[in-house]
C-alpha cells in the first residue's frame, strides 16, 4: 500500500537525485546527454508522484478511499500539459 508519506518521501528522494545530478554535471562528472536523459526521467516520475498525491487528496476530500488512487502512465500524466 502506498500512503501520502511514502509518496512524499519518494518525491524528496527524486528532488535530491536531481540536485545531485546537476552538481555532478557542473563538476564535469556527468556529460550533457546523460544529464538530459536522467533529468527527463526524473521529471516524468516526479509528475507521476505529484499526480498520485493529488488523486489521493481529492479522494480523501470527497469521502472516497485514497487507497483506490492509482499511478497513471507517463503518457497520461505528461499529456496533461498539452
Amino acid at each position: 500500500m502506498t500512503d501520502d508519506n511514502s509518496i512524499l518521501h519518494r518525491i524528496n528522494g527524486l528532488v535530491a537525485e536531481e540536485h545531485d545530478l546537476r552538481t555532478k554535471h557542473a563538476a564535469g562528472q556527468v556529460d550533457d546527454a546523460d544529464e538530459k536523459a536522467r533529468l527527463r526521467a526524473l521529471e516524468v516520475e516526479l509528475d507521476q508522484c505529484w499526480d498520485l498525491l493529488r488523486q489521493r487528496r481529492a479522494k480523501r476530500e470527497y469521502g472516497d478511499n485514497p487507497d483506490e488512487a492509482q499511478a497513471r502512465s507517463a503518457d497520461t500524466v505528461e499529456g496533461y500539459l498539452n
